[in-house]
């Protein structure tokens, strides 16, 4: 259709139609963006139900704990798991942390947080008044982690910065500090499926009073091994189960000993350790040995046996560290 034309049609229409049918062509997209709105309350309103029922469930079993299924606690670490936010118990178990070894600035970073609605600090910082600094490498994830925090503080969403980067040993460093995270924080928590063990390790701006890291229990309780550092790294094109990753207990535990932390125990389901400075955990929390903290992958253990998670992953290219 020529210009000349459109202009002819537009010349008939009386001007008094124009804001109407303006209004009409725009409804589609306002359909769409309603649609949109709606179908994230919606999720909202879902996650607001589980968590009141993830609670209750919580009141219920402390009142009732004789009634309470519990997979074998290690130690009370694992007596006090419930989840709010976090994947597994994780909620609990850091609340009963510091419950012990009280809070300093209630600082936080923890990086691979996916959409950052199931991560390990979303409790302190959504329930708790809790600060500090999310990084997250997807975009798609990042998008919606932002989003989801603006949402769920309002006004008070700076509190949680998010940045969106690959961490890797090499700028880890660099981004903590344009983030200004410097010094004693709280809280530490590393989740990022590849270089854990690296990026721990070279972290030097902060000193965490609390380390919460997952390690990779396909690798049993025994060996100290790592992954061998690749900046960008695929568990899955490492390997099609995806167990090659991280590092096992024992290597984590090994470098917190060089940091200066004692490990104090692991979740139930066999995926995050949970590390305390020495000179905070003092004679609060006491320290365990690796093979006391231990659980294999509740998980995993659903199809593969331990020992047949580790025939998957031993002739893998590890480092023993």
């Amino acid at each position: 259709m020529s210009n000349s034309f459109k202009s002819f049609v537009k010349a008939l229409i009386p001007k008094a139609w124009n804001t109407e049918i303006q209004e009409y062509l725009s409804l589609p997209g306002q359909l769409a963006k309603t649609k949109q709105k709606l179908n994230e309350t919606i999720r909202l309103l879902e996650e607001s139900e589980r968590r009141v029922k993830n609670l209750s469930t919580l009141i219920l079993s402390e009142k009732y704990p004789e009634l309470q299924e519990r997979r074998s606690p290690k130690n009370e670490l694992n007596a006090r798991e419930f989840k709010l936010y976090s994947q597994y118990g994780e909620d609990g178990i850091l609340l009963y942390i510091f419950s012990k070894i009280g809070t300093t600035n209630r600082r936080f970073v923890e990086f691979g947080i996916q959409d950052g609605r199931e991560c390990n600090s979303a409790n302190l910082s959504l329930n708790f008044g809790w600060e500090g600094l999310l990084m997250e490498a997807d975009e798609n994830f990042f998008n919606a982690a932002k989003k989801y925090y603006q949402n769920m503080l309002g006004q008070q969403a700076n509190r949680v910065k998010l940045d969106r980067c690959l961490v890797t040993a090499e700028n880890i460093n660099e981004k903590l500090v344009n983030n200004q995270i410097e010094g004693e924080i709280d809280l530490l928590s590393i989740d990022i499926d590849s270089n854990d063990y690296w990026v721990w390790k070279a972290i030097s701006v902060i000193s965490p009073r609390v380390v919460v890291v997952e390690y990779n229990a396909s690798l049993g309780d025994e060996a100290a091994l790592t992954v061998k550092y690749e900046p960008v790294f695929d568990r899955f094109e490492k390997h099609p189960t995806g167990f090659y990753h991280g590092a096992s207990l024992a290597a984590f535990t090994q470098l917190a000993k060089l940091k200066g932390y004692r490990l104090v125990g692991c979740d139930s389901y066999g995926v995050n350790a949970f590390f305390v400075r020495e000179d905070v955990a003092a004679d609060k929390l006491a320290a365990v040995t690796v093979k006391e903290a231990y659980y294999p992958s509740y998980i995993r253990v659903q199809r593969y046996s331990q020992q047949e998670q580790w025939e998957i992953v031993k002739t893998l290219d590890f480092e023993e560290v």
